[in-house]
This record gives structure tokens, C-alpha cells and sequence, in this order.
């Protein structure tokens, strides 16, 4: 169970140089930064930690999960994390989204996703 006060967040990409930019700009505003270049991956660190805030993930991702079928896992099994979903090719709305998540076209700007994480989890 994540705590109210957590700022932990992982961030879910396969474009490696993506994720390495958003995990400085977390950093830079004050979150801790935990990485996963897949589904799998940030399914075992979700499995690991109990201090994750918030998910930020990719909808296009390679191996069996895409980014919408893990923030449904995420969702299920960990409900007090807050998810935002970010993609350069889809559009997704209200009902697309899972309880607790947002959406973000990319490329998005640095500090309108440090705003929405906020929104979502407290400054």
C-alpha cells in the first residue's frame, strides 16, 4: 500500500533515451524515479516496492502488455497508484482511462507533467 506522502514514481517506457530525459525531469522536481522499459519489468518493481506514488507509462510498448493493459493490472492490484498515460499515436478519453489516471499527448512539456503528477499525488 502506497502512503499519501510518497513520491516515488515509476516511469514505464521503451525508448530508452525517453524514459533516462523523464526520469531527470522527476528527479529535478522532487521525485524519486524508478524505471521499467516494459510491462514485465515494472510489474516486478511494483511487486518489490510498496512507496510507489505514481505510474507513468507509454501506451505503445513492446512484449505481451501495453501500456493500457498494465494501468488495468496496476489499477486491479494497486489501486492507490495514480497513473498517467502518455502517447505520440493515440488519443484516449475519460472512458479509456482506468479510475485515478490521466492522459498526456506526447511529447509533453516538462512542467505540464510535473503539474499533472501533483494534481494527482500532492506537490
Amino acid at each position: 500500500m502506497t502512503t499519501g506522502s510518497s513520491r516515488v514514481v515509476l516511469i514505464v517506457e521503451h525508448d530508452v533515451l525517453l524514459k533516462s530525459l523523464t526520469a531527470d525531469i522527476m528527479v529535478d522536481a522532487g521525485f524519486e524515479a524508478l524505471q521499467a522499459g516494459d510491462a514485465g519489468e515494472a510489474l516486478a518493481i511494483l511487486e518489490s516496492r510498496s512507496d510507489i506514488a505514481l505510474m507513468l507509462t507509454s501506451v505503445t510498448m513492446p512484449g505481451s502488455m501495453n501500456g493500457l493493459d498494465l494501468a488495468r493490472t496496476v489499477s486491479k492490484r494497486w489501486p492507490a497508484i495514480k497513473t498517467i498515460i502518455a502517447s505520440s499515436q493515440v488519443r484516449l478519453i475519460g472512458s479509456d482511462l482506468t479510475a485515478g489516471s490521466r492522459f498526456l499527448l506526447k511529447p509533453y512539456h516538462a512542467q505540464t507533467m510535473i503539474s499533472e503528477i501533483r494534481s494527482l499525488i500532492g506537490p
